[in-house]
């Protein structure tokens, strides 16, 4: 019991975020149309990324999709893990070409309190100003952000499965695509796309089957993309809150901060969140069988620590007014970090997660993903595995998102 005690505490103190931002343009509220989680600062041998470095002189253009339509369009930056105050000398959106090209009637300079620069105070946000680009659902946009000067190590997100592009110099009003050639699977200081008016957005929270492993790069073939892709002529906007490694229990110097610390930042600070779907603990599990150095620390983990967990996320989201629905944890027998005692764990946790009546709904990726064949049981169908018995495939993910029933993401309380 303290343990659950303090896990609900420290959610509640947790600030939202560390400064508000504008209004919309037309007056109504701005809406989530994409997002990532940011991380600290990271080498990996599985990601190469810039993050250690920072840049110097640098454009960084990132491409991403909007998940809904609308006329105004705003970013948001974060330099949450910064340790100085982060200067971004100018900013551009538009839509995009082939690669790191983008179509030159679409460019338009983004502003900050209406100046062409911005400084991120350390450990802060900011967000720019309204800027009108009429998008439609599912359309992607290329976000162009230049560094005069040295940026330091620099807030992130590691596992994108899309590619950024680097240049040297001022590159925020240049359509060719020729001047970028670095790339890169991560993601730098954009954590966020508003699109303008009131919609009651659905944040995916968990970890790498979230983030997307597995999926294809470039190709936004996630299952929060697929789960997008059928809520679009709702006009309800998806945001993914994965984080690859991430872990209920703990932190890792690798996969951010443990899910009970960054759920108010990353899910509920989200512009319009209604529902929150949370898929997290299957890397509580199998780290207790991984002595790498991103892994640690790596106690063993009990179904009741797990849960009590999970209960800390379901408290926080629903002293806030929002829906908050669990996902099972899919089968990863076969895995390179299986066990019997962590496939008790799953069963266990999967178990409260369909009984327990404490999620407003569940969404159950486990029966979606699993090989029905009982010679088979515990592990993924082979059509929905990406090759390592733990991450879906494309398919897979495509299961994932049908296994989600859109009442329970749509519907007001």
């Amino acid at each position: 019991m303290r343990v659950k005690a303090s896990l609900i505490a420290l959610l509640a103190a947790l600030p939202l975020a560390t400064a508000p931002l504008p209004a919309a343009a037309d007056g109504g509220r701005w809406g989530g149309g994409w997002a990532t989680a940011v991380q600290q600062p990271t080498a990996t041998p599985w990601f190469p990324n810039w993050s250690q470095q920072g840049f110097d002189n640098h454009s960084v253009r990132q491409v991403i999709r909007t998940s809904v339509a609308g006329t105004h369009l705003r970013i948001r930056l974060s330099n949450a893990y910064g340790t100085a105050p982060l200067r971004l000398t100018g900013a551009s959106i538009a839509k995009p070409a082939i690669g790191a090209a983008v179509r030159p009637g679409t460019i338009r300079p983004l502003t900050f309190a209406r100046s062409a620069s911005v400084t991120v105070p350390a450990g802060g946000q900011a967000a720019s100003d309204p800027v009108r680009l009429p998008v439609r659902a599912l359309e992607q946009l290329t976000v162009t952000l230049y560094f005069q000067g040295t940026t330091g190590p620099a807030t992130f997100h590691s596992i994108a499965m899309a590619t950024s592009y680097r240049a040297k110099g001022d590159q925020v009003r240049d359509a060719g695509g020729a001047a970028f050639t670095e790339t890169s699977l991560s993601r730098y200081y954009l954590s966020g796309l508003d699109v303008s008016g009131r919609k009651d957005t659905v944040v995916t929270f968990g970890d790498s089957i979230t983030d997307g492993y597995g999926a294809t790069n470039d190709a936004d073939d996630r299952y929060p993309d697929r789960l997008a892709e059928r809520l679009a002529a709702s006009g309800t906007p998806v945001l993914n809150a994965g984080i690859g490694g991430n872990r209920v229990l703990n932190d890792s110097a690798c996969f951010g901060e443990k899910a009970t610390v960054r759920f108010r930042r990353d899910a509920l600070a989200q512009p319009g969140v209604r529902t929150v779907i949370v898929l997290e603990g299957i890397n509580d599990i199998l780290f207790a069988q991984d002595t790498s150095a991103c892994a640690a620390p790596n106690p063993r983990v009990s179904a009741n620590e797990l849960i009590d967990g999970h209960r800390a996320l379901i408290r926080a989201a629903k002293s806030r007014g929002v829906r908050v629905v669990g996902g099972t944890l899919p089968p990863f027998k076969g895995s390179a970090l299986y066990s019997e005692y962590g496939e008790s764990v799953r069963q266990a946790v999967n178990h409260w997660i369909r009984t327990g009546a404490e999620y407003d709904a569940v969404a159950d990726f486990d029966r979606a993903l699993a090989n029905p064949d009982p010679r088979h049981a515990g592990e993924l169908l082979p059509a929905y595995d990406s090759g390592d018995r733990l991450h879906p495939s494309p398919a897979g993910y495509q299961a994932m998102a049908d296994a989600v029933d859109l009442s329970t993401v749509t519907s007001r309380r």
